[in-house]
């Protein structure tokens, strides 16, 4: 390394507008280092300024100097120097040479090592929003790595149409059009949007045309727009209790007052809903395969609860996730078929195909579609149109339906091997709630044992559960936990059911 030592400042004193200085800092440069000469550089002035090392108005060595004096090429000396021009670092004086930039606030060199301390010397943590605090407070479950035993809405993605969908993106890709390179419609693709209104009348009894359908990054993503779109601060939203807990969030995030309402065997209770908030703003509910519990909402609730939002102008946001999955009789047919004027339906591919795809969808009433529109402007403008095009042909192509019929016989045979399983190692200390659909089930604990541990301990051992407690808003909640069985490895399943014992037996 060489480093440049201290310089004569002394004809500063003669510029009114610029500070003299009895040394300049020294530079360490790095010749074998990856960043290049000219980046170190720049690197170490910006630094210099910004902490106060090098202060407003003081004078700095010409390019020909510093590049003299550190033994290195005028060319990286000049490419910094016209870097920090450009930024505002620097300025020159005709006959006075380089200084740093007069204009430089004060605050910016104060060290940011004094900004965040307190007078005690502690470090100050950030400022962040209210509700940012509460949320860190309260962290969901973590995302569970791609085959991680038992994860939770994880696909099987060994068994995903990777040369279809491989030859479908190079085809798009390979042809696409300007039109396409563009700024895009705020509601997604048209093709893609009619793809997805046939598909949904089809299996889901959905009541839409393509121009109520928003495409959107996913269900969270859908869920986001819809809170910023009908909710106001404090506006009271009925939550499934247990719920999602990341439903929960979005709501939260968006000032929404939570209103739990107990889930028994028939779905949300909409009577007890109605008791404790007669005039709540929105209902979110999962009525096909209510997460986490299963069950499916009958149909004296679904009628009960689209009176409610009729009477009291209220809406019913349906988060209809792994509704393709149901392994016995036919399909339950969308709540939004029976109020598609109060009802903002969630869908998601993200579930059902791979997590990383991240394309869902709304469908909208009609009367919204405007409103829907300026929120998602304001948030991400458009969906990137590509894979749209690519999902559009591989729905039209008949390779979604062929697809979600292997799974729906892969996922049923994995989540009998499973309660097999449960049954024999486990059988004496938990209760399964088995239920005939989705990619996940739930074993409930005794309710001496603590299920947040339990999951620690299965996190240790390569599991990854989800506490059920964590579904709920108010403790205490009945304890156990939800195991996926979408992703699980059947070579392994009976290990890591022994696994989870083992982790049982240890509390």
């Amino acid at each position: 390394m060489t480093t440049l030592g201290p310089i004569d400042m002394t004809t500063i004193a003669r510029h009114a507008r610029r500070k003299g200085s009895s040394f300049f800092p020294p530079i360490a440069l790095d010749a074998h280092g990856a960043a290049p000469i000219y980046r170190q550089l720049y690197d170490w002035f910006q630094k210099a300024i910004v902490e106060g090392r090098l202060r407003p108005g003081q004078r700095i060595p010409s390019t020909r100097g510093l590049a003299a004096e550190l033994k290195v090429s005028r060319i990286p000396v000049l490419t910094a120097y016209e870097q920090l021009f450009a930024e505002g670092y620097l300025e020159t004086f005709k006959g006075a040479g380089t200084t740093v930039a007069a204009s430089i606030p004060r605050l910016e060199t104060v060290p940011a090592s004094r900004i965040n301390r307190t007078a005690s010397g502690q470090t100050r943590p950030p400022r962040l929003a209210r509700r940012m605090k509460l949320a860190i407070a309260t962290p969901v479950a973590s995302v569970p790595p791609p085959g991680a035993a038992f994860g939770s809405c994880q696909p099987s993605l060994k068994e995903f149409p990777f040369q279809i969908w491989s030859s479908l993106v190079a085809r798009h890709a390979r042809h696409m059009k300007t039109t396409s390179m563009g700024y895009g419609d705020v509601m997604g693709q048209p093709s893609f949007r009619e793809a997805i209104a046939e598909y949904l009348g089809a299996a889901r009894g959905v009541h839409c045309d393509p121009s109520q359908i928003m495409v959107v990054a996913g269900s969270q993503h859908g869920l986001q727009i819809t809170a910023r779109t009908l909710l106001d601060e404090g506006d009271p939203v009925w939550m499934e209790n247990p719920g999602y807990p990341r439903a929960r969030r979005a709501f939260w995030m968006a000032g929404a007052k939570l209103v739990p309402v107990p889930v028994d065997r028939e779905g949300l209770d909409v009577e007890a809903a109605i008791r404790r908030c007669p005039h709540a703003r929105a209902a979110y509910i999962t009525p096909s395969h209510q997460f986490p519990m299963g069950v499916t909402m009958s149909a004296t609730r679904r009628m009960q609860l689209t009176n409610w939002a009729s009477h009291a102008d209220g809406w019913i946001i349906e988060d209809d996730y792994n509704s393709e999955f149901r392994f016995a009789g036919h399909p339950v047919a969308a709540l939004q078929a029976f109020s598609d004027e109060r009802v903002i339906y969630v869908g998601t591919f993200s579930k059902v195909l791979f997590p990383a795809l991240r394309i869902g969808y709304l469908v909208i009433p009609k009367a919204l579609v405007k409103a829907f529109c300026v929120a998602r402007d304001n948030m991400d403008i458009f969906p990137a149109p590509l894979l749209q095009e690519v999902l559009a042909d591989f729905i039209r192509e008949g390779h979604f339906a062929r697809h979600i019929r292997r799974m729906r016989m892969l996922y049923s045979s994995r989540r009998q091997k499973l309660i097999s399983a449960l049954r024999v190692i486990l059988d004496a200390r938990v209760e399964i709630t088995d239920t005939d659909a989705g990619m996940h089930l739930v074993v409930l604990l005794p309710q001496d044992v603590d299920d947040v541990e339990l999951g620690r301990r299965a996190e240790a051992a390569g599991l990854a559960v989800t506490p059920l407690s964590s579904c709920y808003m108010r403790a205490p909640g009945r304890k156990g936990l939800i195991l996926g069985y979408g992703g699980i490895d059947e070579r392994t399943l009976e290990s890591n059911v022994k696994k989870l014992s083992r982790a049982l037996r240890m509390l």
